[in-house]
């Protein structure tokens, strides 16, 4: 009798590392639970968000400090260096992306810039984890509204506004909590006729209570407008093209600013 199929098995097929004299059996088995199938392979779509997130930073030259290394360490050749820093961007994601994925720091003297430094990085790799799911892109869907607005304003301790984005053709899907720096952040979704996906990260973790206008950044094919608004900060993000992103910022700046309604 052929051996049940296993989890262990399922994220080898995910990840192609899947042993050849089982493939049979695992095809057999997606195609009796498409349930099954539809999971896996938005697993493989988030995998192939994130290495375009982050295999661009294998090409990035090191940071200086990192370059100077002490005699005593063991000698890393030219082409290991690039790979070292990689490992260490992904192993440090949620806390450093955004500093290794732009390779600069803003400047000490304008705490505000480097409140906001941090902001796109942990946006686009939210955005390129979640948007690729099939059954679970949000944890409250828009028919909920209410209760996702109530709930995430309750766990940021400032109250959160959903911008309605209906007339730039994207309708609010839901949002979800996210670890943030320091405390709780909000993910809200956006998805448009074609299936495309937005997403709003708002976080109450800025400290300085200094405005910045907006700024663009570009982390893999994630692009990313962000800015601060007194200790709220905010990435838009998308795999849109850079005018059509900055036409539905506009649109969320003018609603989310307190003149604005």
């Amino acid at each position: 009798m052929t051996a049940p199929v296993t989890e262990a098995e399922l994220q080898a097929w995910v990840d192609g590392r899947l042993a050849p004299a089982r493939r049979a059996a695992v095809d057999a088995y997606l195609r009796q639970f498409p349930a099954e199938a539809e999971r896996l392979q938005a697993y493989r779509a988030q995998n192939a968000s994130l290495r375009a997130l982050f295999n661009p930073v294998l090409d990035e030259p090191l940071p200086p400090a990192l370059a100077r290394r002490p005699p005593s360490l063991a000698p890393w050749t030219h082409g290991q260096l690039p790979r070292l820093a990689a490992m260490l961007a992904l192993t440090l994601a949620g806390g450093a992306a955004g500093w290794w994925l732009h390779g600069a720091v803003a400047p000490a003297a304008n705490p505000a810039l480097q409140a906001a430094a941090a902001l796109p990085g942990r946006a686009a790799l939210a955005h390129a984890v979640y948007t690729p799911e099939v059954r679970h892109p949000v944890e409250v869907g828009a028919d909920q509204q209410a209760h996702l607005v109530a709930w995430l304003s309750k766990r940021l301790g400032a109250q959160l506004k959903a911008p309605r984005l209906g007339t730039l053709g994207w309708e609010l899907e839901g949002g979800r909590l996210l670890p943030g720096q320091s405390g709780p952040v909000a993910q809200l979704m956006y998805r448009n006729a074609g299936g495309a996906r937005l997403t709003l990260y708002v976080s109450t973790e800025q400290q300085h209570g200094h405005d910045t206008g907006f700024r663009f950044a570009q982390e893999g094919q994630v692009a990313v407008f962000y800015w601060i608004d007194g200790r709220f900060g905010y990435a838009l993000s998308g795999t849109l093209d850079k005018a059509a992103l900055a036409a539905v910022a506009d649109a969320v700046y003018a609603q989310l600013d307190p003149a604005g309604g």
